[in-house]
């Protein structure tokens, strides 16, 4: 048997990859019963007769769910300033839930061209670098040579707010991918997303994967405990709390709470995190 790399799912129909030969595969039947070949999952094939057959899936590094990927080494985390709106509780989520899965998360922030430089949203954008996120801008007529360096050699997948323009930029990226955009809808103030499926694009030396554009996150899967242990603000205060098992909220002696006081923290940040623990909690 041969090892490949899903770099596409239509329905049940995989695209693999195995050094440079790309080709189509079909999963066993038995397949069926254990884990089902996802997007970015290496696995095994045997060709029969004229087919390949995916044979079993190779144990993954890691796992988003929406978007469906697997073994992902970054997360080009794409939001707007305008057109829709730049929304730090949208965006503080979709953080929570990548940095949960061990996935490195870049903010992208789009529409650059579009807001004027003194305006207060670049305070927000700048309190993110302050606090140790890998932040790029751009925008209509911006160079993308930075972007294209940050995906080079990595599985990064290209998610976030819903009309930010993120097949607008796979585009700028390589114009041959030929991803269709639409219009924003004003009156929604969301994006009309047009993508229908999960694939790799190469570009870079690296492979991208664009993906159904969401507005709905899940934090039923969260444990409160490791989430409060992978937010980067957090991370240089944890050894300083009282409690190992701190999750922030309640608890005296607490090292992050203390931090949001001195304005070490974002006052907003730590009560996006707040809120999502409140809605672990009720489940």
């Amino acid at each position: 048997m041969k090892k490949a790399r899903v770099i596409k799912l239509i329905s049940n129909q995989y695209t693999i990859l195995m050094g440079d030969f790309i080709t189509l595969a079909k999963p066993m039947g038995k397949l069926r019963l254990k884990t089902s070949p996802i997007v970015g999952d290496f696995v095994r094939v045997e060709q029969l007769e004229e087919h390949w057959v995916i044979q079993d899936v190779c144990e993954r590094e890691n796992q988003l769910t929406r978007p469906t990927i697997a073994n992902v080494d970054q997360a080009l985390v794409v939001t707007s300033l305008v057109r829709p709106d730049f929304s730090e509780t949208l965006l503080d989520r979709q953080l929570f839930l990548i940095m949960y899965e061990n996935i490195k998360p870049v903010i992208c922030i789009t529409k650059r061209d579009l807001v004027a430089a003194y305006d207060p949203v670049f305070d927000v954008v700048d309190d993110y670098i302050q606090s140790g996120y890998h932040v790029l801008l751009t925008g209509f007529g911006y160079d993308v040579r930075e972007i294209k360096e940050v995906l080079r050699d990595k599985i990064t997948v290209l998610t976030g707010q819903s009309g930010a323009g993120k097949s607008a930029l796979l585009n700028r990226l390589d114009a041959s991918f030929q991803i269709k955009t639409q219009e924003t809808s004003r009156a929604l103030n969301r994006g009309r997303h047009t993508t229908r499926h999960v694939e790799l694009h190469p570009v870079a030396s690296g492979w991208v994967a664009d993906t159904p554009g969401f507005s709905a996150l899940s934090f039923e899967h969260i444990d409160k405990r490791r989430l409060s242990e992978v937010i980067i603000d957090f991370q240089p205060y944890l050894a300083q709390c009282r409690f190992r098992d701190c999750v922030h909220i309640n608890e005296p002696g607490c090292a992050v709470k203390e931090a949001v006081s001195d304005n070490k923290i974002s006052e907003i940040r730590y009560q996006n995190y707040v809120d999502v623990c409140t809605l672990i909690d009720e489940g």
